[in-house]
């Protein structure tokens, strides 16, 4: 196929320019051909056989395959920028008719998607979901059915400064006791960078819980999450948040880190540790930092377990052209190890085909690290209640940190968490 030869050639420009999405797809800050649609405005369908949304961030780097797959089936395809909030704008066009064939975007939206009958489920064959790496089967699937073709996998990881430390820290203890010394010794000013703020960032924060022994929901038989079984009130995550606050007492965990100043604190040499993703390696590199990328530690005993965000594809339910929909989301970029590799390299993330994956880590340390990671993670909840869950999570996990009672203000979030999943239910 003509696509395997000329994307794979030319998308070295487009990796080399570091398009990474700022923040995580599962993250509730995500940020997830060519005409971009103000805000302000409704957006137009493109006239063109095939549309295609995305963010602008995506688009720069889906316009060549786009264009590829135009030429080979004779078609005009489109690409558009959505500018905003492109989910909910999605969700109002395609029930209006307005909308695309296609939506790209993370898996937490995958739900509410589902919820506002925005997304077709696919019919893909056991042969085909057996390429893909198991954790984005897994979260592209909701009730039961795939609604999703993943392409890349995205999740934090432990950036550690080698020239600082060579060693790989085997615990969150350990990880405390070298920076501390660094710090002693006035070569760095904090230990770790981890954006918290004063909202707090319960996506940075998720490894760390996990890794306390703390858990947000519980699961199902099937592995799938139970919205019924929060457990951000259990004795384990009051346990875990206190081990967490204890770190915030050495002062390891900070509110003045936040998402504007955690990557360059550690890019400028300030801290040997930082919790971050993909998307800081950009500036990594343009720092000229040695570093290497390792999953994070978790407390003695305890495993870290961060969230894994999955960009997919997605077919609309009100799609003009599904044929050709299906073909492109299944066929073209779907599990052909070429296109896939091609296509998350451009993206700056680990693939989701398990083979292109393996490829991958074999000659980039950053994805293997990533990839490495993402492995024991656990998907992002998909539930469409999971929208009124970050903010009382995030600000309740700030407040641990900047000294609150970790039982009473876990107690007050779990509370709240719950009644506002009964409202929207």
């Amino acid at each position: 196929m003509r696509h395997r030869t000329h994307l794979v050639s030319g998308l070295a420009v487009i990796a080399a320019v570091g398009l990474l999405a700022t923040g995580c797809s599962s993250s509730p800050t995500t940020a997830p051909a060519e005409s971009a649609a103000e805000s302000t405005e409704a957006p137009v369908r493109a006239d063109a056989d095939l549309v295609i949304w995305t963010s602008q961030e995506q688009a720069t780097m889906l316009k060549p395959f786009a264009a590829t797959f135009g030429e080979e089936n004779g078609i005009s395809v489109e690409v558009q920028a959505i500018s905003g909030e492109l989910r909910a704008t999605y969700v109002t066009a395609t029930n209006s008719g307005k909308g695309p064939d296609i939506l790209v975007t993370a898996s937490d939206a995958i739900g509410n998607l589902v919820q506002n009958d925005a997304i077709d489920p696919l019919n893909l064959s056991a042969e085909q979901l057996g390429k893909y790496q198991g954790v984005a089967v897994n979260a592209m699937t909701y009730n039961n059915q795939v609604y999703g073709v993943p392409y890349a996998i995205d999740n934090v990881a432990l950036f550690r400064n080698t020239d600082l430390v060579a060693e790989v820290p085997a615990t969150i203890e350990d990880l405390v006791a070298t920076g501390q010394q660094l710090v002693d010794a006035g070569t760095v000013a904090n230990v770790l960078s981890l954006p918290v703020g004063q909202n707090g960032d319960s996506y940075h924060l998720q490894p760390l819980f996990t890794g306390a022994g703390g858990y947000l929901f519980g699961t199902n038989a099937d592995g799938t999450y139970n919205p019924d079984d929060l457990g951000l009130d259990s004795p384990e995550s009051i346990a875990a948040m206190t081990k967490v606050q204890e770190l915030a007492n050495q002062g390891v965990l900070t509110t003045s880190i936040d998402a504007d100043n955690s990557i360059s604190l550690f890019a400028e040499g300030k801290t040997p540790f930082m919790v971050s993703g993909g998307w800081a390696i950009e500036a990594l590199t343009e720092a000229g930092l040695n570093y290497e990328i390792t999953a994070v530690p978790g407390f003695t005993g305890g495993t870290a377990k961060p969230f894994v965000g999955v960009q997919g594809m997605y077919i609309s339910a009100k799609a003009t052209n599904k044929s050709f929909a299906q073909e492109f989301v299944t066929n073209f970029i779907g599990s052909d190890v070429d296109t896939s590799l091609a296509f998350s390299e451009a993206n700056g993330r680990p693939s989701a085909v398990t083979e292109a994956f393996v490829q991958q880590s074999e000659t980039n340390a950053d994805i293997k690290g990533l990839g490495d990671a993402g492995v024991l993670g656990q998907p992002s909840p998909t539930f469409p209640a999971m929208a009124v869950v970050w903010d009382p999570l995030s600000k309740a996990e700030a407040a641990i940190i900047g000294g609150a009672d970790p039982t009473t203000t876990l107690q007050g979030a779990a509370a709240t968490i719950r009644q506002q999943i009964a409202d929207a239910n």
